[in-house]
């Protein structure tokens, strides 16, 4: 299904946006964004430097990623006062190596994380800690091995071409390309996961996740304060919510063991799952868990990709000199072969540089269980350590021009960027299991749009970043598509 946006509606849109868009939109119109030579994308107004409590709390609910000073984005480490506990925001290496990687067993996920993803993801991976999180690690980490995801690579490329070829008749049309996006990237969830198309449940699935998107999904300071043994009145619609959720879950797991005959070769996701064993018990998943590993999957799958590749068409479509050249890196470039990934360095650096942008996951927050000191300050039980991509990836101690859109930062003989700088998927032992399934899906979709088409947008209003649990744009912009001969 193709998004088309009937002529006149950009009008509509410039009626209908909120009044800190319109004051966003004044901040860009000394300069004409789409002809800047090192492009700076717009982003919304940083928080002023100091706020009260409720003021704070307020930005976390709307907007995650105006929380912070532009102080914040100088700072190695800053810390203050968050509803009585101390909270140290890490933009040093080496605080966010002790933190995540050195002493991680010390720091687990806060209530509020736990609060509002547990009903999407269940008890799996992403949520799992201390020995269940290990063993679900080390029997899921097979299937998300290169070699893995290499034959998933046919999946990704049929819902890929597929969708190209509806656009083929759509050109010079007004299209909603970020809305399709999120429509191919569950296909390829569908497709890798189960083997199955999924346009007869994409419509649900989408309900479920901006049913969630909207109040479930907001912290609330009950979510904060308490603990989560005790409910707070959005916890009772979070739990209606997950039954309905995990029962489509479970629906899909149904039609996928009843869609064909058993095969020793695995085809899917799925495949590689049910084989799945602990190699130190040999146990596999039970039912319960493997509903709750393909809940993770089919969300992180499909809502972090699209948002993602959504953004990098965004940015290509800003920065026609960028676009072009990956349109001459992929022109005649076989790319349902996965060999030919490997080839496309412009393309992946520019998925790397809108990874840097706009990271998917902004912001990793943990709770001190012991005391510990970091950077040499003490951190006591219950204190939060908070380590945003977002800031990170725009801090001025760390990056040059940190706010431009430069792919040239990540192509191979560039200055070498820090590890602990640079975290789209997390870093340690928690580091995102499907990184490399996620880039693979991000660049072939992104080669192959722009290997057929040139895109552009139909107006110039700025599309600003809103950040509650994933990056999402505020707006859908429509594109304009010419054919590439």
């Amino acid at each position: 299904m193709v998004f088309i946006i009937p002529p006149g509606s950009g009008l509509v849109l410039a009626k209908t946006f909120s009044e800190r868009h319109l004051m966003a939109m004044s901040d860009y119109a000394s300069h004409d964004i789409m002809h800047t030579p090192a492009f700076v994308p717009p982003v919304p107004s940083p928080a002023p430097e100091v706020m009260r409590p409720l003021d704070l709390f307020r930005r976390m609910r709307t907007n995650g990623i105006t929380v912070w000073p532009p102080s914040a984005y100088e700072e190695e480490i800053t810390r203050h006062r968050f509803f009585g506990r101390a909270s140290f925001v890490l933009n040093a290496p080496e605080a966010i190596r002790h933190v995540l990687v050195d002493n991680q067993d010390n720091y687990e996920k806060t209530n509020a994380t736990i609060r509002i993803l547990q009903p999407l993801l269940g008890y799996g991976l992403f949520l799992s800690e201390g020995r269940d999180w290990r063993l679900q690690r080390r029997t899921i980490a097979p299937a998300f091995t290169p070699k893995a995801v290499n034959m998933l690579v046919p999946h990704m490329h049929s819902a890929i071409q597929q969708v190209v070829d509806e656009l083929h008749i759509h050109t010079q049309s007004s299209v909603d390309l970020f809305t399709l996006m999120q429509h191919l990237a569950l296909e390829i969830a569908g497709r890798t996961m189960f083997s199955l198309e999924m346009k007869s449940h994409s419509l649900e699935l989408r309900d479920f996740v901006v049913r969630y998107s909207g109040t479930l999904s907001q912290p609330h300071m009950l979510d904060v304060l308490l603990p989560t043994g005790i409910p707070t009145p959005w916890d009772i619609g979070r739990k209606w919510f997950r039954r309905r959720w995990m029962h489509f879950v479970e629906q899909l797991i149904r039609e996928r063991a009843t869609s064909g005959e058993t095969v020793e070769m695995p085809r899917d996701l799925f495949d590689l799952l049910m084989k799945a064993r602990d190699p130190e018990t040999d146990k596999e998943f039970s039912p319960g868990q493997l509903r709750d590993q393909v809940a993770t999957m089919i969300l992180a799958g499909h809502e972090t990709t699209a948002v993602s590749l959504s953004w990098a068409l965004y940015l290509l479509a800003l920065a026609p000199e960028v676009q072009e050249r990956v349109a001459d890196e992929t022109r005649g470039a076989e790319l349902g072969n996965g060999v030919s990934l490997e080839k496309l360095d412009y393309t992946r650096a520019v998925v790397d540089e809108t990874l840097r942008l706009y990271p998917p996951a902004y912001v990793i927050v943990r709770t001190a269980r012991y005391t510990d000191r970091v950077a040499g300050l003490e951190v006591r039980p219950g204190d939060l350590a908070v380590v945003s991509p977002w800031l990170l990836h725009r801090h001025k101690r760390r990056w040059t021009n940190p706010d431009a859109f430069l792919p040239e930062r990540f192509l191979p003989g560039a200055p070498p960027i820090d590890r602990y700088c640079y975290l789209p998927f997390g870093i340690g032992p928690r580091i995102c299991i499907g990184a490399h399934f996620a880039l693979t899906e991000v660049t072939l979709a992104l080669a192959t749009l722009i290997q057929n088409f040139r895109l552009a947008l139909t107006d110039s209003l700025p599309v600003l970043p809103i950040a509650i649990v994933t990056t999402q744009p505020d707006r859908r912009p429509s594109f304009r598509l010419t054919f590439r001969k």
